[in-house]
């Protein structure tokens, strides 16, 4: 006995020194990585809980208060819903607390980039601290969280627009011959995989024999959106490029395919999962690495983007400055005591976190209302159905928003 609890400590002991030297390890340069790689961590502890929580939260009197006990979904949902809900905090408190920081001198810049210890520490007790509140509170946070999850997914389409546009004006502003050609083989590409991918989601969501009007409407949207990006971006008065056209054509060929993969399993069209009833490990943990991947890119986008989040004293936004100063040269020692702008919107890069914790527990819980064996997959169900369905439409509406604004509103700047 007295072994098993030197044995113990000892584990403690050098697990805690673990932490200390990794987060003690954690600079400027890669803050962002690790409030990654703290929400990454959030998602798997939501993944864990909901597949093994259910038994001891049915033993909390404040959470199983019911008459009848609800099935095991219902506390599965429960447990993910709790954990997003803490994250969702952290981030939240983060961003308010990072409001108006403008220079590296605000106090407030070393927050945001070290004392991971404790921030760690205070994730881990809002975490815990959830599972104490009262069910109807975690019920109001799963209704407004498919509002804050349509709000992640508008912020990952606005930050794709801004992405293919500052392609576009790059590649053209190089004026060779090598360049314009890169974009005519680019597009080429792309609309090679567009229509390419459209055949393939004609062989998978239209079975024959079965009454499959609603995927084909949905496909066939898709082409006509292609072909609308084309026209438009064409149109001598527009004065666009082929390039964003054609890759956000391929985008909204992806969300359409996203969307129809998000079909029940049990549902007839559904050729991409009819002779696959069994739930494996593989594709539990594709999923759910599909979900980092997007939700880390979306923030670290974020944080990379120079018109949407850089503040206007920031070196990315570009802000004006004379050629001649007006002033004599500064000495060298007040070049370093000047404060450095920061080179991003701390505010905004946790508010990201925010609401894809969010669009995360709405994930992994099939927007709260999964049923049966779909319960069990990430991502799956008619409102995941839906919500990438008229993502993409959302991305095809902006886009030609994009093109068509500064025709009908020309003293205006976009």
């Amino acid at each position: 006995m007295w072994a098993a609890s030197c044995l113990a400590s000892c584990c403690a002991a050098c697990a805690c020194n673990a932490c200390t030297t990794v987060v003690s390890g954690i600079s400027r340069r890669s803050a962002r990585i690790a409030y990654c790689g703290l929400f990454a961590l959030s998602l798997i502890v939501s993944w864990i809980l909901r597949e093994v929580a259910a038994p001891l939260m049915e033993q909390i009197p404040w959470i199983n208060h019911f008459h009848k006990t609800p099935d095991r979904e219902w506390f599965e949902t429960d447990a993910v819903l709790r954990v997003s809900l803490g994250n969702f905090l952290f981030f939240t408190i983060l961003a308010i607390m990072m409001v108006g920081v403008k220079n590296q001198k605000d106090p407030r810049d070393s927050l945001h980039h070290g004392g991971w210890m404790g921030k760690v520490v205070c994730w881990c007790l809002l975490v815990i601290f959830m599972f104490f509140l009262p069910n109807e509170i975690v019920s109001f946070y799963e209704s407004i969280s498919k509002f804050g999850s349509g709000l992640f997914l508008l912020v990952q389409v606005v930050l794709l627009l801004d992405f293919v546009h500052g392609w576009n004006d790059k590649w053209v502003g190089y004026d060779e011959q090598f360049w314009y050609a890169a974009l005519f083989a680019v597009s080429f590409v792309c609309y090679v995989g567009t229509f390419a991918f459209s055949g393939l989601l004609f062989h998978w969501f239209t079975a024959s024999g079965q009454n499959c009007g609603l995927n084909t409407f949905f496909i066939v949207m898709t082409l006509i959106f292609a072909f609308v990006f084309a026209v438009i971006a064409l149109h001598p008065a527009v004065n666009g490029s082929v390039l964003p056209a054609s890759v956000i054509s391929l985008y909204c060929m992806y969300l359409c395919y996203s969307g129809l993969s998000s079909e029940p399993r049990e549902y007839e069209c559904n050729g991409l999962h009819r002779h696959s009833k069994a739930v494996s490990t593989s594709t539990l943990t594709i999923g759910l690495l599909t979900t980092v991947l997007s939700v880390v890119y979306s923030a670290v986008r974020a944080g990379s983007s120079t018109t949407l989040l850089s503040p206007p004293s920031s070196p990315r936004a570009g802000a004006d400055k004379p050629l001649l100063p007006l002033d004599s040269k500064p000495s060298e020692q007040e070049e370093k005591e000047k404060a450095k702008p920061v080179t991003y919107s701390y505010t905004f890069f946790h508010i990201i976190f925010s609401l894809a914790s969010m669009y995360s527990a709405m994930l992994l819980t099939g927007w709260s209302t999964s049923v049966g064996e779909s319960g069990k997959l990430v991502d799956v169900g008619w409102p995941s159905v839906w919500v990438r369905i008229l993502t993409g439409w959302a991305t095809a509406g902006l886009y030609i928003w994009s093109l068509v604004a500064p025709i009908l509103f020309p003293d205006r700047e976009f």
